[in-house]
C-alpha cells in the first residue's frame, strides 16, 4: 500500500476552493458556474456567505451566536454576536489526527543549519507551560504581551500562550532598532516581556543583552521579563526568567489546561504600520476575525491538512521576520492543521559571500510544498542569475507566494522557467495584495483560474472590492482607486490609544465616509484579474495621463543592467513638474548614456514617452521598509524641502545607511535644481553628478 507521501507525489491535490465549492453544494444547496458567481455570492450575502466559513472550517462555541453580520458599517461592524472562540483552541484541534500520522507541527531551521521539529503535542504541552506561568505573573485577558523575537518555534508558542489566556500579544523583531521598538511598545503599556538575549544573522552573532536589558527599563509596566538563551548575549540579563526552564514544564496542570473561550471580537494580537514617517498605528484584530478571514484565505492558499490524504505531507513556508505581517499569517497555516517550515536568518547568504540559493537549499531539505517570499525576493533571486537545479530537489513545491510589491511579469516568467527545467512546468503562483490594516488579502490566486503573470487571479472571496475613478463609480479595465465596499471580519477592532476612533476613520473612510479606500492603484480587467500600479498617494500624472509606479519599474527593472530603481515626481505648483528616476546598476555596470537610452527605450515601448524621467541619477541603493516596500513617498517629501526627522524613521528602514545619500541630493535640488555628491561622499560609488 502507498503511504501518504507517495501518493502525493503520484496524485496532484484536489484544489481547496473545489473542495468548499462542492461542499457548498452538499450542505447548502449551492452550485456556482464559475468563480466569478462565487464571488458575487460571497460579496451580495456576506450573512451565508460567513457562516460558511464558520461551519466549513469548523470553528468552534460553546455558545450560540444570534447572528452572523449585526449592525452592518464600516467602521463597526458587529459579527457573530454570542459567539465564543479562541485561536489556539482551533490550532490543538489538530493534534491528535496530526500525531496519528506523524506530521510535525513546526518545522525550524536556522543560518547555521540547526535543525528543530515540534510535534503537535509537544507544541501544545509547550503552549500550556508557557500559558501557566503568564497566569502565574497575573497576565489575564486584555493584558499585554510584548516580544522581541526572531523566527523560531519560542515567538509561536508565545503567542499560542497569550491567546490561549485572551492577553493581547504583540511582537517586533530584532532586526529593529530599538527606538523603532520602543515606539511600538510604549503604546501598549506591556505586563510582560519575551526577548532573546542575542541573534545570528548575515553570518554575524549579535549580542542583545544589552539592549533588551535597556528595553525594559524603558517599559515601565512590565513586571517580568522571560530570557530565551541564545548564546550568544554577553552578559546576564537582569532578573530574566529563564524561558527554557518554563516551557519544559511537563505534569498533571499542564496536562489540564485548555484556552479560554472569549468573545468572538476580543482582542488577539497588535501589529504595527510601518511607521517611516511618524508613529506607527497600533492596529488591534480579534480572535473570531482571524479565524473566519483565516478560514476563507486558505482556500485561496490551497493549504490544506498535513495529515489529510488530499494535502499529505503539506510544508507551508513563507520566508518573513517577525515584525511583518506575513509572519502572522504563515502562523495561519497551524489553523488549518498545517506543518509549518520556519527559517531565521538571512535569505541571501552574507555580504561578503552573497547567496540567493540558501531558502531553496532549506525548501529542498525539509520537503516544503508551499513556498512564499516577498517580491523583492524573487526579483533578486532573478537578478542574480541563479539556477533552481543547483539547491537540491524542489520537485515537492507546488506553489510559489509572492506579496509586499508587484511582481513583475518577466520574474514570474524566470520562476516558470526554472521550475520547467526541473520538471515541475504547472507550478502555481499565487500572488497576494492586502495589508497589515485587514490581515487579509483583498486581491489573490486561486488555483482552478488560468495563470496571469505580473497580476493577481482574482478578488479574494468576501471582500468587496472595486476600483473607482475620482466620481467616486466602478471602473473596469482602467486604473482606479481600491476600495472596499462592504466590511470584512479581520478588519480592525480599533487602533490603541485611539479613543474616539477617530485616526482609524482618517486612515481608510475620509475619502468616501462608509467605503475603505486602501491607497493602492487597481486596474480590474475583463477576466476578472487585477494589477497593483503602485500607491495612489504616489502616483505619476503626466499632462493629464497617471500611471502606478509599478508599471515604470516592471519596464526598467527587466532590464540585466538595473538592480533596482524608484521614481519621484515633483510638481512645480504651475501644472509641471519633473520626474526623477534613482537607478542602483547591477554589478559591473554603470549608469551611462547607454543605459539611460535603454531604460528610455524601455518606458517608451512599454507604456508612453510622457513617462520618461528628466533625470536619471546613479545611487548607492533604493531605500525600503523592513517588508521590502520602496519609500517614494518619503524620498519625494525629502526633495520638496520636508525635514528629515518628520519624513523618515531610520529605525523602520533595511538599509538606512543610503539615507544621507538622499538627504544630500535633496539639499543640492533644492537649492540648485540639479544634484551634487557633497565632499564626505565622494567615495561613494556609483553616483553619476
Amino acid at each position: 500500500m502507498l503511504t501518504g507521501d507517495e501518493i502525493r507525489d503520484f496524485m496532484e491535490p484536489v484544489p481547496q476552493i473545489w473542495l468548499y465549492r462542492e461542499w457548498l453544494e452538499r450542505e447548502y444547496n449551492l452550485g456556482f458556474e464559475d468563480y466569478d458567481s462565487l464571488w458575487q455570492w460571497s460579496t451580495t450575502d456576506p450573512e451565508a456567505f460567513w457562516r460558511s466559513i464558520w461551519d466549513y472550517n469548523q470553528i468552534e462555541s460553546p455558545t450560540t451566536f444570534t447572528s452572523v453580520v449585526g449592525k452592518e458599517e464600516m467602521p463597526g461592524t458587529s459579527w457573530f454576536e454570542g459567539a465564543q472562540v479562541n485561536y489556539a483552541r482551533q490550532v490543538f484541534r489538530h493534534v491528535e489526527p496530526a500525531e496519528a500520522v506523524n506530521q510535525p507541527a513546526i518545522i525550524a531551521e536556522n543560518e547555521k543549519g540547526d535543525i528543530r521539529e515540534l510535534g503537535w503535542k509537544e507544541l501544545r504541552q509547550q503552549t500550556a507551560s508557557l500559558a501557566l506561568e503568564l497566569r502565574r505573573l497575573s497576565v489575564g485577558r486584555g493584558d499585554r504581551v510584548a516580544a522581541y523575537l526572531p523566527n523560531t518555534p519560542e515567538a509561536v508558542i508565545s503567542f499560542l500562550a497569550c491567546a490561549s489566556l485572551g492577553a493581547i500579544w504583540t511582537l517586533c523583531s530584532p532586526d529593529m532598532g530599538t527606538p523603532a521598538v520602543l515606539d511600538r511598545f510604549r503604546q501598549v503599556s506591556p505586563k510582560v516581556l519575551i526577548t532573546v538575549d542575542g541573534v545570528y544573522y548575515g553570518g554575524k552573532a549579535m549580542d542583545r543583552s544589552l539592549v533588551v536589558s535597556e528595553m525594559r527599563a524603558a517599559l515601565p509596566t512590565v513586571v517580568a521579563h522571560l530570557v530565551i538563551g541564545t548564546g550568544y548575549g554577553g552578559a546576564a540579563v537582569p532578573e530574566a526568567i529563564d524561558f527554557a526552564a518554563i516551557v519544559s514544564r511537563q505534569d498533571n496542570e499542564v496536562d489540564l489546561f485548555e484556552p479560554e473561550w472569549v468573545p468572538f471580537d476580543h482582542p488577539l494580537w497588535i501589529l504595527y504600520s510601518s511607521g517611516t514617517t511618524g508613529l506607527p498605528k497600533a492596529i488591534v484584530h480579534g480572535h473570531g476575525g482571524i479565524l473566519t478571514s483565516a478560514g476563507a484565505g486558505r482556500l485561496h492558499f490551497d493549504l490544506g491538512a498535513s495529515y489529510s490524504p488530499n494535502s499529505f505531507g503539506e510544508r507551508f513556508h513563507w520566508y518573513s521576520a517577525t515584525g511583518w505581517v506575513m509572519w502572522n499569517q504563515q502562523v495561519c497555516g497551524l489553523l488549518s492543521g498545517t506543518t509549518i517550515c520556519l527559517f531565521d536568518g538571512s535569505p541571501s547568504g552574507t555580504k561578503t559571500n552573497p547567496d540567493w540559493g540558501v531558502l531553496w537549499e532549506f525548501a529542498a531539505r525539509h520537503r516544503v510544498t508551499w513556498f512564499g517570499g516577498g517580491a523583492a525576493y524573487f526579483i533578486s533571486c532573478c537578478k542574480a542569475g541563479i539556477s533552481l537545479g543547483d539547491y537540491g530537489d524542489l520537485s515537492r513545491i507546488r506553489a510559489l507566494g509572492s506579496t509586499g510589491s508587484p511582481l513583475p511579469p518577466a520574474v514570474q516568467l524566470w520562476g516558470n522557467q526554472q521550475f520547467s527545467a526541473i520538471h515541475q512546468p504547472d507550478i502555481w503562483w499565487c500572488n497576494i495584495s492586502g495589508g497589515t490594516d485587514l490581515f487579509a488579502a483583498f486581491l489573490t490566486g486561486n488555483r482552478e483560474l488560468p495563470a496571469t503573470p505580473g497580476r493577481l487571479q482574482c478578488r479574494h472571496l468576501g471582500a468587496a472590492v472595486e476600483a473607482w475613478n475620482e466620481d467616486g463609480k466602478p471602473v473596469l479595465g482602467e486604473v482606479g482607486e481600491l476600495v472596499c465596499t462592504r466590511p470584512i471580519p479581520s478588519m480592525p477592532l480599533y487602533f490603541w490609544g485611539d479613543e474616539d476612533g477617530s485616526r482609524y476613520r482618517e486612515s481608510y473612510f475620509s475619502e468616501w465616509p462608509g467605503i475603505w479606500r486602501h491607497g493602492d492603484w487597481l486596474r480590474i480587467d475583463e477576466d476578472g484579474s487585477c494589477t497593483i500600479s503602485g500607491r495612489s498617494d504616489a502616483t505619476i500624472n503626466r499632462h493629464g495621463l497617471r500611471m502606478g509606479t509599478a508599471e515604470i519599474y516592471a519596464a526598467v527593472e527587466r532590464l540585466t543592467e538595473v538592480a533596482d530603481s524608484l521614481v519621484i515626481d515633483l510638481e512645480d505648483g504651475e501644472g509641471g513638474s519633473k520626474l526623477l528616476m534613482f537607478v542602483v546598476p547591477a554589478r559591473d555596470c554603470k549608469l551611462d548614456q547607454a543605459l539611460e537610452s535603454a531604460m528610455s527605450s524601455a518606458i517608451r515601448s512599454s507604456l508612453s514617452p510622457r513617462f520618461i524621467p528628466d533625470h536619471f541619477i546613479s545611487a548607492p541603493g533604493i531605500p525600503r521598509t523592513l517588508s521590502g516596500k520602496k519609500q517614494e513617498l518619503p524620498v519625494k517629501r525629502l526633495f520638496q524641502g520636508r525635514p528629515v526627522a518628520k519624513v523618515i524613521n531610520p529605525d523602520m528602514i533595511a538599509n538606512p545607511e543610503v539615507i544621507d545619500w538622499y538627504l544630500a541630493q535633496s539639499k543640492a535640488w533644492l537649492r540648485h535644481g540639479a544634484f551634487e555628491v557633497p565632499e564626505d561622499m565622494q567615495s561613494m560609488k556609483g553616483v553619476r553628478l
